[in-house]
């Protein structure tokens, strides 16, 4: 008999992409926000210091969050804040919508239904 080997699957990597739209930085988020890839997260929205940073984070490809990136993303909030500037999360996925309103992030980071009315002023 034949042992069948199925490769272990895959979790979908994190892809960032960042642009810049009218002064503003846009990170367009692809795959799952987690644990694996928090560090990433961190670091792509890490705050430069003598800026007053404007951040809007495409989420439309996002297919997962948990607690590690809720936690980056409070975090990022709350440096960005602290250095005059803001950040808001545009075109949640559903599962992703569902997990931020669950734990209330939404309260805290301003979420808008599109990527455009997320870069309005």
């Amino acid at each position: 008999m034949a042992d069948i080997h199925h490769p272990a699957e895959q979790p979908a990597r994190l892809s960032i992409t960042q642009t810049i739209t009218d002064g503003i930085r846009v990170l367009a988020l692809a795959g799952e926000l987690d644990a694996d890839n928090a560090g990433a997260l961190r670091q792509a929205l890490r705050v430069e210091e003598d800026s007053a940073p404007l951040t809007v984070l495409d989420l439309s490809a996002v297919t997962f969050m948990d607690s590690s990136a809720i936690s980056v993303l409070a975090a990022a909030h709350r440096d960005a804040d602290a250095a005059g500037g803001w950040m808001r999360m545009a075109a949640l996925s559903q599962p992703v919508r569902r997990v931020v309103e669950i734990v209330g992030l939404d309260t805290i980071i301003t979420c808008c239904p599109t990527l455009a009315q997320a870069l309005k002023p």
